[in-house]
C-alpha cells in the first residue's frame, strides 16, 4: 500500500469518526428535549343516538360540562348557559298549554285558583272560583275543562269556558281525558276487590262502561290514553317468570278489550309519554345496563306496529321530564351529574340541576340546546306551538320561561 493511499484512509476514518462521533451525541443530549407533536384525541361528532336491539341498550355518556370563569348567559337557547324568566313568585302546579298554543295555565294553591298567563306576561285568573286543596289536576285536550281530585276523595269536572260543574263519584280516582275530550276513563276502586274496574263515561258523568277488570291489580294499571284513540292505559302484570330481573312485558289495554302484543321494556319502574299522532310511545326505565339509572326508549306503538323498532335514546332522565313539540321532535330535562341507582329512588335526586335538550327523532339526533342561568331542576316542560317558548317549573315551584327562538 503506498503512502499516499494510507494518508487518504486515515483521512477518511478520521471524518467517519466525527460524524460518528457528533450522532452519538445528537441522540444522546439533543433528541431527548426536543418535545414531541402533540397527539389530539379523536372525537365523535356530536349528536348521534345509539340505537339498541333487543337486549343490547346503547347508552351516550356524554354530558355537559361545567363552565369556568365569567361566562354571559344568552336571551335565547343556543347550546350554553341561557338566560330564563320567573313568570311566578310562588309555586305553582298542574302547568299546562293552553287551547291557544302559546299561553300557559296553572293552580295556584296559595288561593285555590286556577290562571293563565298570555304571551305578554299577564296573568289572568281563569275563574273567580276556588278550589281549596286540589290534589290532582287532569286537563282535557283544549285545556279548557279541569278533573279535579280532592283529599276528601269528592272529583269534579270544571268547564272554565261554560263555568259548569260535574260531580263524579267518590270512589273513582286516576283520572284522563280522551282524545277528543267528550269523554273520561278513570279507575272504580270499590271495597271489594271483585268489583274494580277500569271506566269510561261521558265528561258529563253519563253512559258509564266498564271495560276492564283491576281486581288486585289496580295499583299496577297506568292510565295513559293514546291519541289515536287505540289505547287507553298499560298493565305491568306479567308474571316474574315470564321476564328476566331487568326484562319486564308490558300489556296495552285496549278500551274495546283488544288483545294487544305486550310491550317488552329493559328496566323498572315503566313511566311512558305518547308521541301527538299517537303512533310512538317514549318511555323510560331503569336497569343494570344503565346503572340503574333511568334511560329512554323509543318504540313503534300503534295496533298493527306495537312494540316495533325499539331502540334506547341514550339520555339518562326522567320521561315526564320530557314534552313532544312534534311528531318528531321532543325537549328533555336531563340531570347534568346523576349518579348510579337514581333510577330506583328518584326522590333523592329530584332536584339536581338539569340541562335541556332536543331530540331530532328523524335524524336520530339529540343536541344540547340550554343550561338554564341560574342552576335548576326542570319540570312540568311545554313548548309553544310556534315552538319559540318553553315553559317549566323550577326547583321551587316556581313557573319560568326560557326562549328557544
Amino acid at each position: 500500500m503506498s503512502e499516499r493511499t494510507k494518508k487518504l484512509l486515515l483521512v477518511g476514518g478520521f471524518i467517519l469518526s466525527v460524524f460518528l462521533i457528533a450522532f452519538v451525541l445528537y441522540k444522546l443530549f439533543f433528541k431527548g428535549i426536543v418535545p414531541e407533536a402533540s397527539v389530539e384525541p379523536t372525537v365523535e361528532a356530536p349528536g348521534e343516538l345509539p340505537t339498541s336491539g333487543e337486549g343490547a341498550p346503547g347508552v351516550t355518556t356524554e354530558e355537559p360540562t361545567g363552565t369556568t370563569g365569567l361566562q354571559e348567559a344568552d336571551e335565547v337557547a343556543h347550546g350554553g348557559l341561557t338566560q330564563t324568566v320567573e313568570l311566578t313568585t310562588g309555586a305553582v302546579y298542574n302547568a299546562v298549554l293552553s287551547g291557544d298554543g302559546s299561553s300557559i295555565n296553572y293552580y295556584n294553591a296559595s288561593d285555590g285558583r286556577f290562571y293563565t298567563i298570555n304571551a305578554d306576561g299577564e296573568v289572568v285568573a281563569l275563574s273567580d272560583k276556588q278550589f281549596p286543596e286540589a290534589e290532582n289536576v287532569e286537563w282535557n285536550k283544549d285545556s279548557e275543562k279541569a278533573l279535579i281530585e280532592f283529599p276528601d276523595g269528592s272529583n269534579i269536572i270544571y268547564d272554565f269556558s261554560a263555568e259548569k260543574q260535574v260531580t263524579l263519584p267518590n270512589h273513582w280516582e286516576d283520572f284522563d281525558f280522551s282524545p277528543t275530550s267528550d269523554e273520561i276513563i278513570g279507575k272504580s276502586v270499590a271495597l271489594d276487590e271483585s268489583n274494580r274496574f277500569l271506566v269510561i263515561a261521558s265528561d258529563d258523568g253519563s253512559q258509564v262502561q266498564a271495560i276492564a277488570e283491576l281486581g288486585e291489580n289496580e295499583d299496577k294499571v297506568d292510565i295513559n290514553w293514546s291519541p289515536n284513540d287505540q289505547v287507553v292505559a298499560f298493565a305491568n302484570t306479567a308474571s316474574s317468570s315470564s321476564s328476566g330481573v331487568d326484562r319486564h312485558v308490558i300489556y296495552p289495554v285496549g278500551k274495546n278489550q283488544e288483545n294487544y302484543k305486550g310491550l317488552v321494556v329493559e328496566g323498572l319502574n315503566f313511566d311512558s309519554l305518547w308521541s301527538p299522532n299517537g303512533k310512538q310511545l317514549l318511555y323510560s326505565v331503569a336497569g343494570d345496563y344503565s346503572d340503574n339509572k333511568p334511560l329512554l326508549w323509543i318504540v313503534d306503538a300503534t295496533a298493527s306496529t306495537m312494540g316495533d323498532n325499539r331502540s334506547s335514546l341514550g339520555l339518562n332522565t326522567w320521561v315526564d321530564k320530557c314534552s313532544w313539540s312534534s311528531a318528531s321532535t321532543v325537549y328533555c330535562a336531563v340531570p347534568i351529574d346523576l349518579p348510579a341507582n337514581a333510577g330506583l329512588q328518584r326522590s333523592l335526586y329530584q332536584d339536581l340541576p338539569d340541562a335541556l335538550y332536543k331530540l331530532d327523532l328523524t335524524s336520530n339526533s339529540a343536541r344540547l340546546i340550554a343550561i338554564p342561568e341560574e342552576e335548576t331542576s326542570m319540570s312540568d316542560l311545554w313548548v309553544s306551538d310556534d315552538e319559540s317558548m318553553l315553559y317549566f317549573t323550577n326547583t321551587s315551584g316556581q313557573l319560568e320561561l326560557l326562549k328557544l327562538k
